[in-house]
């Protein structure tokens, strides 16, 4: 027959003990972290899913982060479109009113000296910069998008944002499309308004050329327009799938704050319970062997 003896009577009893004090510890470091998966030895699947968790996480961030900075840039262009369209149609107005053949010289004059300073405008809404880049410019690493002249000195390029997984919106516009370039550039068309206008001819002929500038930026109105709205649901979306993976982790690695409470408490009390009944039971000689 299997003999018990005191000795293994009170080895059993201390491990015992010592499981019961080692998971109060426990207890007490998660709820001291808040964490109930601390370290991969805590739960080693739990630890794998709250690091691929952590990982997808900081790419919907990201993706919500990019779509923040698209939206500033779009935001930046639609103002300057936007202010570009009201300098036109004032421009129209002004050689709709030089046409007229009994204008005065003078007229004519004040006049073009008026589609000068738009003229000018619309260079500086042209270069209308975020964060020091010019976002008509493309991806040129200068400063402006357009010469004092008109000139295009971008780059063509364009810039873009991935706001999702499998998804990347442009965020600049292309200055050369939207203003023109050459002959044909609202630059150049003003400049033959003031042009003739001080030469003392009618400028009623370049109407056709200031109504495509205008057709031109509002275009690109649109444009910008259906880009921004595209990345506000890329933006949503993403901020839902950050909500999404922040409560799964939080399901995996965060406490129930009431419900370890109360086991800390049970298991205190369960200890302290079986250290006392173990010491009447087994006295001397666990008390010996525990010392």
């Amino acid at each position: 027959m299997f003999r018990i003896t005191q000795r293994s009577m009170a080895d059993t009893t201390y491990a015992n003990l010592q499981s019961s004090l080692g998971r109060s510890q426990q207890l007490q470091a998660q709820l001291s972290s808040g964490k109930q998966v601390g370290r991969p030895s805590d739960s080693p699947i739990g630890a794998s899913d709250i690091m691929q968790l952590r990982g997808e996480r900081a790419a919907t961030d990201q993706y919500v982060r990019n779509a923040e900075n698209g939206l500033s840039w779009l935001t930046s262009s639609d103002s300057a479109l936007q202010q570009s369209s009201e300098a036109l149609r004032r421009a129209r107005e002004l050689t709709v009113q030089g046409g007229s053949t009994s204008l005065s010289q003078a007229g004519r004059d004040a006049i073009a000296l008026e589609l000068v300073g738009i003229r000018d405008s619309l260079v500086e809404l042209a270069n209308t910069q975020y964060l020091g880049r010019p976002v008509f410019g493309g991806t040129t690493a200068g400063p402006v998008a357009f010469a004092p002249d008109g000139s295009y000195v971008g780059d063509g390029g364009s810039v873009e944002r991935r706001v999702g997984a499998d998804s990347s919106v442009r965020v600049d516009v292309d200055g050369a499309a939207a203003f023109g370039t050459g002959a044909t550039s609202v630059f150049a068309t003003l400049d033959a308004v003031v042009a003739d206008l001080r030469a003392g001819s009618p400028s009623g002929p370049h109407l056709g050329r200031i109504d495509a500038s205008a057709e031109r930026i509002s275009g690109m109105l649109s444009d910008v327009g259906a880009r921004t709205n595209r990345i506000d649901a890329l933006k949503l979306k993403a901020d839902d799938t950050a909500i999404t993976l922040r409560s799964a982790q939080s399901q995996i690695e965060d406490i129930d704050l009431p419900k370890a409470i109360l086991e800390l408490q049970m298991q205190t009390v369960a200890y302290q319970a079986a250290l006392g009944a173990t010491g009447k039971v087994l006295q001397p000689t666990l008390l010996d062997f525990l010392r």
